[in-house]
């Protein structure tokens, strides 16, 4: 748990996974925007999600998601989930990692963290509520983000 102290660095310098859906039908993609902390008592990881994703259907849909963390090796695999949609090809297969069920969602064996979390919160961004700077840099064109608190279920180290 050591290595995640710092999540300002773990979500925008290395980047994580968020995973949403089962075995069957799950969809995976990288985030750089999130947080962690608590809320209502309660241990959170806070993420954001645009609905123009194939990603933000999985969020809806399903009660559990994760976000997963991974040692520099998988960088690349991380470029290829970032920039590819699961709508459109299998991204997964592109890569190198291995998906794994975990508890209510999926995840994949490479990953040195994995955080498991029960949505208990969402709600769409409001851009009358934003500086203008930050509506004119990322919300000309899409809708803007929904935010996704999740509990903390469990935390998988390896």
């Amino acid at each position: 748990m050591k290595e995640l102290i710092n999540p300002f660095e773990k979500f925008y310098q290395h980047w994580a996974l968020v995973t949403a859906g089962k075995k069957d039908h799950f969809n995976t993609m990288t985030v750089a925007w999130g947080s962690m902390g608590t809320v209502w008592s309660r241990p959170i990881v806070t993420i954001y999600i645009k609905p123009c994703r194939y990603t933000y259907n999985f969020l809806n849909e399903n009660d559990y998601f994760t976000v997963s963390f991974y040692d520099e090796k998988y960088k690349k695999d991380m470029s290829i989930l970032g920039t590819k949609s699961g709508k459109d090809t299998d991204k997964i297969a592109l890569t190198s990692l291995t998906p794994v069920e975990v508890n209510g969602s999926m995840s994949f064996e490479e990953a040195n963290c994995t955080i498991v979390l029960k949505k208990i919160y969402y709600q769409d961004m409001d851009i009358n509520q934003m500086p203008s700077a930050v509506v004119n840099r990322y919300y000309t064109e899409e809708l803007p983000h929904r935010m996704y608190i999740g509990e903390v279920v469990e935390i998988i180290e390896k």
